[in-house]
């Protein structure tokens, strides 16, 4: 169907998200005089002075409430999925059991560390390098951990016991120096303070996965001295790594300083890295500590947001110090990993998704230090032009991978016969820096940044749009991210109205008189309708229907976050292209949940989004919080972050809204200082279930509008510390129209209720979420004699193994590496995934020998295949009796049938031809064990749909 049953986009639904101010009559958005806003003599008036409770004031209150969110580490961590985290933007470091010797290390990374060869483009040639791990060398195997990231500190504190005595321990990556700071003391036994630096070899991380390309050029071998590690590169430059051990002025701490310094085409890596390090040296560690935590205790008071949900508040805030830890405004766009760099096919930034989303959560938190997008638009805007080939000229573009100078090449044009022509990146990264302006109303930005660079990205799309018969606008073929190419492909026509809005919207705002402005609004106004089908929702384009599960939401950016489509039938169709796109599964991943559940914030459906987030929550995040496809994709849970956000505050169009998408499940919540478009703050309380007071302060003095939840009406509106009246009015919609200068500060609350006007926490931690729990006491079950099947296989060999009788296998870079794993609060031992090594085990009545003991439970990774598995489990007691325990485990491809924990998720499978994008899982079933009785040995069922992956018996 070519034909759209949307009614077209109506001036006004389209601006709706674009520039408010004092050209607002221009983009639909009323000022205050068309308003009709009332003088004073008609206003409500203030009825005396009022004051905020802010008990979130000062280090005491902060450090209280952030401590209980810490993560914490009982278990030692052996991935990077489970590993405490550190980072300032360029320098990064997360600590973990690298390889089978039993000591914690430190695993380097640093953003601006990357290759410079042109073989292979950004991911081969020019992708981000490893560079190595400092191992705390203690002369004995570590047999517990305990360890805390403070993130009110940014600082990883605790001990490490050992089989010769316990160090104590403290590290950051220091908040404003290139510098990790390990501080170690010896609290007993006879251990020693002692590090040794393992060098990476400098090569990409995707050649674990694709074979590498002709042409490139293998970097020459590291060279390590006893303080240094130089990593030459052969397309010149090099990453200098250099290290110092002192001892304090206590005599009996020992503090190693590392830092990484990065060169290009020069060596000058090797001066920089000295000078900082002599730097360093000069400063006691109370000092370089001081510096540290100012930064961080500086940092976190700008906002503040708290729900009655333990782990979705703490959640939250890790999300926004691993921001913090990644990226800074000087520093490059963030890559899809950030400065950790792990084994990944994805060594570079991707433009589709990736990077819009990892930044979001900062413009309502207030914290433009860390838009490093913004800042990489102002170093390398002649880039994006270069982008463009010379027969197009006054354009820009990006496509779909890039390093930190923002060169792409020239991704497949529009209407091309091959190739994939993915073009609308650029204006969507826009969209973040516009959303950056509109949230502090700072013209200057408008002006310098955002308007000469979509200028150009809407004069590319110029070149390729064609007029029917009837005056509209058509786009041919181009690529929808992560599903197909078509003809007036949804992504591009949203992406296309929005830019014409915007440059329409600044053009008026700031006088600009461009000359292009009659194109703009000639292309906005007589634009195809989206292209959609009845009952089914938006389609992917004119050619193409969703028909299949597609984990990306490229089709819908009409609704969000472009929030173009707005009126009561525009909502129903997103309601009918939710149900369609999420009614097919098997390719979504992390950030489906995410984006979908901001769409039903936007609808105000708080009980289908906090549905959304706790998918994610269950099913992707991982201990640490972080994420994976193939690799660390880091904007997974950053998005997760926002959409807490949007269920919170939203303030798109012409209006701020509080609370209006908060579930049942948050009876209490509380926000302070979140940013709006429009230049506001706002802080508001929830409790019960209604809301107490809305507060609003304006920054700019832009038109304010306020939807204030569900506070009980009739309102009267006061100054906070001020006695001067305030002139408002109700409109029919209940939202209230407020007239305000720069620097107002004023509180909404129900008529004559006086209530507490209290910022304080919405609830108390009952536990620790993240990190890993103390592991009880696990016994593994061997399985290695019993192990019959390779169920597992690499990128690089997919057609080795067979776990399903038809030729599939888990994918193993999507899997925990062999050795120590944990699911929820019990460890496993993962087998080997290595080529040709058997790994599951199909169930035939094989009997198993255990350690004698009495546990409590016996745990099982496994999963069905072919449909769903069920069998006994016999229980053989020492005492000669038997018990037995059914265990069922639910096929691999669908969704948990008995209450299983997704102990693995892996986006698709390997197959004997290639890939398959069917998402498949291993299952953490328990089975009940009778504690009274010792236990000798477990005789498995006989399934021959079932596949078991490791056991353990617990206490």
């Amino acid at each position: 169907m070519t034909d759209s049953v949307l009614p077209p986009v109506s001036r006004r639904a389209v601006l709706g998200g674009a520039v408010a101010g004092t050209a607002a009559a221009a983009v639909g958005v009323p000022g205050a005089a068309a308003l009709g806003i009332p003088g004073a003599a008609d206003a409500a008036l203030a009825a005396g002075s009022v004051a905020l409770d802010d008990r979130m004031t000062g280090d005491r209150a902060w450090r209280d409430f952030l401590s209980p969110l810490d993560p914490t580490w009982s278990t030692m961590p052996t991935s990077f999925y489970q590993a405490p985290f550190l980072g300032n933007g360029g320098l990064g470091a997360c600590a973990y059991q690298v390889d089978t010797a039993k000591r914690l290390s430190f695993k380097l990374g640093d953003t601006r560390v990357r290759d410079h060869q042109s073989a292979g483009g950004v991911l081969f040639g020019g992708a981000r390098l490893p560079i190595g791990h400092l191992t705390l060398d203690t002369l004995g195997d570590v047999t517990a951990v305990d360890l805390r990231l403070s993130l009110w500190d940014a600082e990883l504190r605790g001990t490490v016991t050992t089989t010769q005595g316990v160090l104590g321990l403290r590290a950051y990556v220091h908040a404003s120096r290139d510098l990790l700071v390990i501080a170690a003391t010896a609290l007993s036994g006879a251990e020693r303070i002692a590090y040794t630096f393992t060098p990476a070899v400098a090569r990409s991380p995707r050649l674990d996965f694709y074979a590498a390309p002709t042409g490139l050029a293998t970097n020459p071998a590291p060279t390590t001295t006893a303080t240094t590690c130089v990593q030459d590169l052969a397309a010149g430059g090099r990453t200098a790594t250099a290290w110092s051990l002192r001892t304090e002025a206590d005599t009996y701490t020992r503090t190693l300083l590392l830092t990484v310094a990065h060169s290009h085409p020069g060596n000058g890596a090797d001066t920089t890295a000295a000078s900082t390090l002599t730097d360093a040296a000069g400063r006691s560690l109370n000092a370089l500590t001081g510096e540290h935590r100012a930064w961080w205790h500086g940092f976190y008071p700008r906002s503040f947001v708290s729900v009655s949900d333990t782990r979705m508040q703490s959640f939250y805030w890790l999300q926004l110090y691993k921001m913090a830890s990644a990226t800074r405004s000087d520093r490059p766009v963030l890559s899809t990993i950030g400065p950790w760099l792990e084994k990944t096919p994805w060594p570079a930034t991707w433009w589709n998704l990736n990077v819009q989303l990892e930044y979001w959560l900062i413009n309502a938190t207030g914290h433009p230090e860390l838009d490093s997008l913004s800042g990489s638009f102002d170093r390398y805007a002649a880039n994006l032009a270069a982008n463009v080939p010379s027969t197009y000229p006054d354009s820009a573009v990006i496509a779909r991978t890039s390093q930190e100078d923002l060169l792409s090449g020239a991704p497949a044009m529009p209407g091309a016969a091959s190739g994939t022509p993915e073009v609308g990146n650029l204006i969507w990264a826009l969209h973040n820096a516009w959303l950056s302006y509109r949230h502090s109303m700072d013209d200057t930005v408008l002006r310098n940044r955002v308007f000469p660079l979509l200028r150009k990205a809407v004069n590319f799309y110029r070149n390729f749009l064609t007029r029917d018969a009837a005056g509209v606008y058509h786009l041919p073929t181009t690529y929808s991210p992560e599903y197909a190419s078509t003809a007036d492909c949804n992504y591009d026509l949203a992406l296309i109205s929005w830019g014409c809005s915007t440059l329409l919207a600044a053009n008026a705002r700031l006088g600009l008189n461009d000359s292009l402005a009659p194109i703009w609004q000639d292309i906005r106004d007589h634009l195809v309708a989206p292209p959609a089908d009845a009952g089914k929702g938006l389609r992917i384009g004119r050619d193409v229907a969703l028909t299949t599960s597609h984990r990306h939401y490229s089709h819908l950016l009409w609704f969000y976050p472009l929030y173009l489509l707005t009126s009561d039938a525009d909502r129903q169709t997103l309601r009918d292209s939710l149900a369609t796109w999420l009614g097919f599964t098997g390719a979504q991943q992390g950030y489906t949940f995410t984006g979908s559940g901001s769409m039903y914030a936007f609808l105000g459906d708080g009980a289908k989004a906090h549905t959304q987030l706790t998918k994610l929550l269950d099913t992707f995040i991982q201990p640490n919080t972080m994420y994976k496809e193939s690799g660390p994709v880091i904007e997974t849970p950053l998005s997760g972050a926002q959409t807490m956000h949007d269920m919170l505050v939203q303030s798109w169009g012409d209006r701020i809204r509080v609370f209006p998408a908060v579930p049942t499940a948050w009876a209490d919540a509380t926000v302070h200082n979140l940013r709006t478009e429009g230049g506001f703050q706002i802080s508001a309380a929830h409790r019960g279930g209604v809301t107490r007071f809305v507060r609003v302060r304006s920054d700019a003095g832009e038109p304010c509008r306020v939807a204030p939840g569900n506070l009980p009406g009739p309102f009267e509106v006061r100054r906070v510390n001020g006695t001067a009246p305030v002139t408002w009015r109700q409109e029919s919609d209940g939202s209230l129209t407020l007239t305000l200068v720069a620097g107002d500060d004023v509180v909404i609350t129900t008529q004559g209720a006086n209530p507490a006007l209290t910022i304080d926490p919405a609830v108390t931690p009952a536990r620790t979420y993240y990190g890993l729990p103390p592991a009880g006491t696990p016994v593994f079950v061997d399985l290695t004699a019993v192990y019959n099947r390779d169920g597992i296989s690499d990128a690089v060999v997919p057609a080795d193994g067979d776990l399903d009788n038809s030729g599939y296998t888990y994918p193993a870079e999507e899997l925990p590496g062999a050795g120590l794993f944990t699911s929820g609060d019990t460890s496993f031992r993962f087998p080997s995934s290595a080529p040709g090594a058997k790994n599951t085990v199909v169930p035939a009545g094989q009997k198993i020998t255990v350690t004698p003991g009495a546990y409590r439970e016996l745990h099982v990774l496994g999963a069905g295949v072919s449909g769903d598995a069920s069998g006994t489990v016999t229980l053989h007691y020492g005492d000669g009796t038997t018990g037995s325990a059914t265990l069922n485990l639910t096929d691999w491809g669908r969704s948990a049938a008995y209450g299983e924990q997704t102990a693995v998720v892996a986006g698709y499978r390997h197959g004997r031809t290639g890939d398959n994008s069917l998402r498949v899982r291993i299952w953490h079933q328990d089975l009940a064990v009778d504690p009274a009785r010792t236990l000798t040995a477990v005789t498995l069922p006989n399934s021959s749909r079932m596949r078991l992956v490791a056991l353990t018996l617990t206490t």
